[in-house]
């Protein structure tokens, strides 16, 4: 619905505005598919070869982040990571989105734990809750054979300890501005302390 210009949605009793997130589609509800372009991943250049989903269900070309820093994350609402790691997003989303053109994308995951059930629905309000301004997108599987080829590039081109493979929620890709994945930090690093590894990049 809109009112005054804003586009609303209605969860429950909750109204969430997706201008918060500006956008002006309405969400749609989508299960945890491979829904993000480029299944031959490996031979990506960069973060702009791939097309993934918002999370309103729109195609979105990464090229559109061309020279900003970014830091991709997998997001769950119910971890016990949780307020933390989305009260630090929010406020490097605000020192640095406008000075310093930083975006963050935030990919919400239920692989672990199932601590991400909701629909869209359920997490563009909860994202607005915690005041959180920064990119959403449709949720995504990050490990196993149908993980987002966004996903399986990141963890090619920046692997983990013991394995490549994601351990937890909130593990965090930092990509410079020409669409390199350059560091890779834990679940359990918190965001306010990759402040100093951005600024390196910006």
């Amino acid at each position: 619905m809109r009112i005054h210009g804003w586009n609303l949605l209605k969860v429950g009793t909750t109204v969430c505005s997706l201008q918060f997130f500006g956008t002006r589609f309405v969400t749609t509800n989508v299960s945890p598919t491979n829904t993000n372009k480029m299944a031959d991943w490996k031979s990506a250049s960069s973060v702009y070869d791939f097309t993934v989903k918002d999370i309103t269900g729109n195609d979105v070309s990464l090229e559109k982040y061309k020279g900003h820093v970014l830091l991709i994350v997998n997001i769950a609402s119910l971890c016990g990571l949780t307020a933390t790691n989305y009260k630090e997003l929010v406020e490097l989303d605000e020192k640095y989105r406008e000075s310093h053109g930083l975006r963050i994308l935030a990919f919400p995951c239920n692989q672990f734990n199932g601590q991400e059930p909701g629909t869209s629905d359920d997490i563009v309000c909860f994202a607005k809750k915690q005041n959180a301004h920064f990119d959403l997108f449709e949720k995504v599987n990050v490990n196993g054979d149908d993980a987002s080829p966004l996903w399986k590039y990141l963890k090619h081109k920046q692997g983990g300890t013991f394995g490549d493979f994601i351990k937890w929620n909130f593990t965090k890709f930092v990509v410079d501005k020409n669409g390199q994945p350059v560091e890779r930090h834990s679940p359990t690093t918190e965001p306010h302390k990759l402040a100093a590894v951005l600024e390196k990049y910006f």
